[in-house]
């Protein structure tokens, strides 16, 4: 099945960066963006001068490591039964895991291993000097993800996200959040990685057991980034993730439209499976009407029958004080 290819733009400077990207609701791939960086040079000349510029970037803290076995193909995921995950996980120096990275590049054997979400600012801090976006107002969380051929199922998580490919090569299959109900997404609190995944391997899918992968491919976008090439996720596009090469680098940044204390959505989801999943559906349905109306459908919704003055928590947009007002209610409820 043919896949469309994700938008690639050429020759983006960084001053029309931000506002391009205000104006961004599908990925996007900027081709050759971040191509000028340090990193990205040494990594043309070879995975070793890479790995070993890190090394001299980091704060000496050990990095969070998975190893998987040949059997597993790359593809962090759960054990057969989905007790556990199939991979083992510990920590390490940095320098030892890119001894053994460049170990398995010279003498391939089908193990896998990966260094997941790092944040830079913490492990990598020297990094951040010569490899920077120009975001400093959306004030992103930096974080670097290293590892051979290893595949990430799809997930997606709720920032914004600028993916700068810098060493190796990259393949993004992204999908739109309305796929959601055709990638069969595994358990919600038991994941790799903590985020939920879908249980398709979009590399080989099994349509006989989800026949509605078809229509998520129909619907999909792909990304194939080459090293200095920085991808554009939009916020909430589930994204299954693929090592090409023998050593691959990526430098994410994340960020969100609404200030911090506005809280994270996804709680507001589980509070919604806690008290309202298990309802009839008529009640369901009723409690729909009240979301549609109080959320999703708020920028069309008239309030002129009720004064500023008593606005409260219905002001838009939600106000600091009054966000932390709701939240503290919230909170004495729970307790209840």
């Amino acid at each position: 099945m043919t896949v469309t290819a994700v938008r690639r733009i050429e020759g983006v400077s960084a001053e029309q960066l931000s506002a391009l990207l205000r104006d961004a609701s599908e990925p996007l791939v900027l081709a050759g963006f971040c191509a000028h960086w340090p990193l990205v040079e040494l990594g043309l000349q070879s995975a070793q001068a890479a790995l070993d510029f890190i090394a001299g970037c980091s704060s000496g803290e050990p990095v969070a490591v998975a190893a998987l076995h040949k059997e597993a193909q790359g593809r962090v995921f759960y054990n057969a039964d989905q007790t556990g995950f199939n991979y083992s996980g510990g920590r390490v120096s940095f320098a030892e895991f890119g001894q053994q990275l460049l170990a398995l590049a010279a003498e391939p054997d089908g193990r896998c291993l990966y260094m997941g979400s790092t944040e830079v600012s913490r492990w990598f801090p020297g990094l951040l000097t010569q490899h920077q976006l120009p975001l400093s107002d959306w004030q992103p969380l930096t974080s670097l993800w290293i590892g051979n051929q290893a595949q990430i199922a799809a997930h997606y998580d709720f920032p914004h996200n600028l993916a700068c490919n810098l060493v190796g090569q990259r393949e993004f299959l992204l999908f739109p959040p309305q796929q959601v109900a055709n990638l069969y997404p595994g358990p919600m609190e038991f994941a790799p990685g903590g985020q939920d995944v879908s249980m398709v391997d979009f590399n080989q899918p099994d349509f006989a057991r989800f026949p509605k992968a078809r229509e998520a491919l129909q619907a999909a976008q792909l990304a194939r980034l080459e090293p200095g090439d920085l991808l554009f996720i939009p916020s909430m596009w589930w994204h299954q993730v693929t090592g090409k090469a023998a050593v691959n680098v990526l430098l994410t940044h994340w960020w969100r439209d609404t200030p911090g204390y506005l809280g994270r959505p996804n709680n507001a989801l589980l509070a919604a499976v806690l008290g309202i999943r298990s309802l009839p559906k008529a009640q369901r349905q009723a409690w729909q009407a009240l979301f549609n109306y109080y959320v999703f459908d708020h920028d069309e919704v008239d309030q002129q029958q009720i004064s500023s003055q008593a606005l409260g928590m219905l002001e838009k947009p939600l106000p600091e004080l009054e966000a932390r007002k709701l939240r503290a209610d919230l909170l004495n409820k729970l307790k209840r």
